[in-house]
């Protein structure tokens, strides 16, 4: 069946666990714009434990603004520290040099439009994990969908609704910090590298695992 998803700034594992695992991919384009989702917001593992890298947005006037319209807050140099944070994150991992040079670009553009930013950062772990994905986007928007012919997953953007569990894999604070489920796939990809895409197909799906 078709899966329906919300594009977000470098996605959660179990984004990427759906698009590994489904056959046509979807992106809601069309919704409004919510805050404190996984749209304008991902999580990685710091020196310190789970950290937010925070996209700052510009909010208009209105009460409902659809999130292909929301623009980046520029005043704020954000890529820069989010740039920092992986690399104090990541940089003693095993294959964040592997893809150093080319996250570096996501880093250094100017992005108008927050939609923009969040497709750029999906085809670029695409590419790093060696799927092909093939994906259409909505025209309109509808609050329920046939479940019959499509799986909605636009919950997992609100991380607060996503409560997948995945098994476990070697973090670089895992011996401080333990075990940190669900974070952006970045952590997987630095992590585990080319061994990311088969843990991402081999994933149970609406399954919790106790560690």
């Amino acid at each position: 069946m078709d899966i329906l998803l919300h594009p977000t700034y470098f996605p959660s594992i179990s984004h990427f666990v759906e698009m590994a695992q489904g056959n046509a991919i979807t992106f809601e384009i069309e919704d409004n714009f919510q805050k404190q989702t996984n749209r304008n917001r991902t999580y990685i593992y710091s020196p310190n434990g789970i950290q937010l890298l925070n996209i700052p947005v510009k909010h208009s006037g209105e009460n409902h603004q659809k999130t292909k319209d929301i623009k980046i807050e520029t005043d704020f140099n954000w890529q820069k520290q989010h740039l920092k944070s992986l690399e104090a994150a990541y940089r003693s991992s095993p294959f964040f040099e592997y893809f150093e040079d080319e996250i570096h670009p996501i880093f250094e553009k100017k992005y108008t439009f927050l939609m923009d930013l969040n497709f750029e950062t999906i085809d670029f772990v695409s590419k790093c994990l060696r799927m092909k994905l093939d994906y259409g986007t909505t025209t309109e928007y509808f609050q329920e969908v046939d479940s019959k012919t499509i799986l909605d997953f636009r919950h997992l953007a609100n991380g607060k609704k996503d409560d997948s569990q995945f098994e476990s894999y070697t973090q670089v604070f895992g011996e401080k910090h333990g075990f940190l489920n669900n974070l952006s796939v970045l952590d997987l990809l630095f992590n585990e590298g080319k061994y990311a895409l088969d843990y991402l197909k081999n994933q149970k799906k609406n399954h919790q695992i106790k560690f």
